[in-house]
């Protein structure tokens, strides 16, 4: 079994952290150029070179709710790479994958529908995007929709339920174009799959009272497939508080109350399945410990600096009839000014959650240099077990590997196979026989115990950094196709990839 864990601590303190009068000045910027003006559809099939992932362990302990081994010799064919279109810089702070947290692409049978964000020529920003919708059948992909205005900052993520429509979350401003940090009103676009060129129907989420949201809503959104149910997360940009909303198996939206996190969270997971609803978040407030603040500013100059160290996990049992959780600390590297990023979050059938998430404990130079001069700046990715709020395990996948013989991981993702069998997706660097580094995409099976996967080379012609997955949280059913949709050396193209895992 894996170890257990006794770092996890509740989050006691319940009031927001320090942050700005406008808290929207910086926000992170993990891809700070924005999407199309124009649709380049690109297409090539990869040559069918097959890559095996070999274990004979099962995927997870039994009594986490995993069932079914992985047998050794798993393949994965990477069938398709291509570009779907390209992205222009809306200097607004925003990017293409801004929204990380939550999916643009999803996965329904053969049909795959992608949500991408163009940008408007001439139209100031913050608030100068709008949504398009693509769909992917066998002749490639079709922009089939997209928005009137320019009036989104932010990726809209989406989600589906099987054999039914489409969901869009939108967050169009309602002030005039160029407007900063302004009101938005949170939509969501429901598109009927049998006639998806007609307009979608707009649906208003139901908050509580008391909600500021701004073109900064930091926003998750997720859905249950199986049951149509689908869970909205926007942040009050004065409080640092989240507001719920919850739209059940009837399609009514419901106000279920707000998350408080110890500080501003941002970047949320949300999953919903079988009534229940989780949500993971990354703390995002300005550097807290004067003495850095300080040190920094002499540095670069800059006023601000906002860090990411601390990463929370909240679940209501069962979401409109028990309230979510106390806030848990799953992670912190507070103490050494690193930096943490939450990747994914799973919840198998038995309603365990698995975390993912890429830990760096020395990550600023600034503050290693002075203060910590003999530690290295190493990345661990680390996947986390929580069963009723309450953490099970914790272990390392990958850690960075100074001889090259491992992986050195940079980015990764989930990805659940039938019978739900854990993958890791990752982005990393190794080396090669004659010592030379080289970076691409990976694939593993997560196993039990404290063994590391073993990493197989996807060999991708244009690997993938940063990337979205066809992940159930977005209503996508678990299977052997592998949905890959983001950024690579060749910006800015967004692209896709196709991959099959069996």
């Amino acid at each position: 079994m894996p170890r257990p864990v006794g770092q996890f601590r509740p989050a006691l303190v319940v009031q927001p952290g320090p942050h700005g009068d406008s808290p929207a000045e910086r926000w992170p910027n993990h891809n700070e150029t924005l999407l199309p003006e124009t649709a380049l559809i690109m297409t090539r099939r990869h040559p069918l070179s097959a890559i095996t992932v070999s274990t004979a362990s099962t995927i997870m302990a039994l009594t986490l709710g995993l069932t079914g081994p992985v047998a050794a010799g798993t393949h994965a064919i990477v069938e398709i790479e291509e570009i779907v279109t390209h992205y222009v810089n809306a200097n607004n702070g925003a990017g293409p994958m801004w929204c990380f947290g939550s999916t643009v692409i999803a996965r329904d049978g053969e049909d795959v529908f992608l949500s991408s964000i163009e940008t408007g020529k001439d139209v100031p920003p913050l608030s100068n995007c709008r949504w398009q919708l693509w769909h992917r059948g066998s002749q490639g992909w079709t922009l089939i929709q997209h928005e009137q205005e320019y009036r989104q900052r932010e990726p809209c993520p989406i989600a589906l339920v099987r054999g039914g429509p489409v969901f869009l979350s939108a967050n169009p401003s309602t002030t005039p174009p160029g407007t900063p940090y302004g009101p938005c009103k949170p939509l969501v676009m429901r598109f009927d799959r049998k006639s998806p060129k007609e307009p979608p129907k707009v649906e208003e989420p139901a908050f509580a009272e008391g909600t500021f949201f701004t073109d900064h809503s930091y926003r998750g959104f997720g859905a249950d497939a199986e049951t149509g149910e689908l869970l909205l997360l926007n942040v009050n940009a004065r409080t640092a508080k989240y507001f719920v909303s919850h739209r059940d198996k009837e399609g009514v939206w419901h106000q279920r109350g707000t998350i408080a996190f110890p500080i501003r969270g941002a970047y949320p997971q949300v999953a919903l399945r079988q009534g229940a609803a989780h949500v993971m978040a990354i703390g995002d407030i300005v550097e807290p410990i004067e003495e850095w603040r300080k040190l920094k500013k002499e540095k670069t100059g800059a006023d601000w600096d906002y860090v990411f160290r601390r990463l929370f996990y909240t679940y209501s049992p069962a979401i409109g009839k028990r309230p979510f959780s106390e806030p848990l600390e799953v992670e912190t590297v507070d103490a050494t000014g690193g930096a943490i990023s939450n990747l994914d979050l799973f919840i198998d059938s038995r309603g365990n959650a698995h975390l993912l998430y890429l830990k760096m404990p020395y990550a600023n130079p600034i503050i290693r240099e002075k203060y910590f001069p003999k530690a290295e700046n190493n990345a661990y990715l680390e996947y986390a077990i929580l069963k009723d709020g309450r953490p099970v395990s914790r272990k390392t996948l990958a850690e960075t590997c100074k001889n090259g013989s491992s992986l050195t991981p940079g980015y990764a993702r989930f990805h659940v196979g039938g019978g739900e069998k854990l993958y890791l997706v990752a982005y990393g660097s190794m080396k090669d026989e004659s010592g030379n580094t080289f970076s691409d995409n990976f694939l593993a099976a997560i196993s039990e115990g404290d063994e590391k996967p073993s990493f197989a080379r996807l060999h991708m012609k244009h690997p993938l950094s940063n990337y979205f997955t066809n992940t159930p949280r977005g209503g996508s059913k678990p299977g052997d196709i592998l949905d890959l949709h983001g950024t690579g050396a060749d910006a800015p193209n967004l692209r896709y990839a196709r991959i099959r895992v069996r």
